[in-house]
């Protein structure tokens, strides 16, 4: 893929999430982390190709070049010693549409669905084959 192709995808993955900002629903997450535990919430992220490559970068800033194993059901972007997301800024959709109860519920899908038509055009300019789990997707996009 040239290479302007493949900034044209990341641009357009954090115009999304600029736009998501933008929209009135109302979320009060103040670092809560419930949802970055998997195996408590029995949810798991979701993300596209596009994601998957923001997320590797921002990983990448962290000094990081291998993510962590999370045999315990954790989010392998959550730093163990401190319990904050590592790559805040640049987190996945589906943790900025927050799952968890505590910080408002979900988002209704009628708020959010130009959004995830956005982030499915860029999956595919990009070859993805759809969404797919946390590890595995921010892992290949590490490689």
């Amino acid at each position: 893929m040239r290479p302007e192709k493949f900034q044209h995808a990341l641009g357009e993955v954090r115009a999304v999430y600029s736009e998501l900002e933008k929209r009135p629903l109302e979320r009060s997450c103040r670092s809560l982390t419930g949802c970055c535990q998997f195996q408590i919430t029995g949810l798991t992220p979701q993300l596209t190709k596009g994601e998957a490559f923001v997320a590797a970068r921002g990983f990448r800033v962290t000094g990081r070049k291998e993510l962590p194993e999370s045999a315990d059901g954790t989010c392998p972007l959550l730093k163990r010693d401190t319990g904050r997301c590592m790559i805040y800024a640049d987190r996945l959709f589906g943790c900025r549409t927050h799952f968890c109860d505590a910080a408002g519920g979900p988002y209704p899908r009628k708020h959010l669905l130009d959004l995830i038509r956005r982030l499915e055009d860029v999956d595919r300019q990009l070859g993805g084959d759809g969404p797919r789990q946390i590890q595995a997707a921010v892992a290949d996009a590490l490689e």
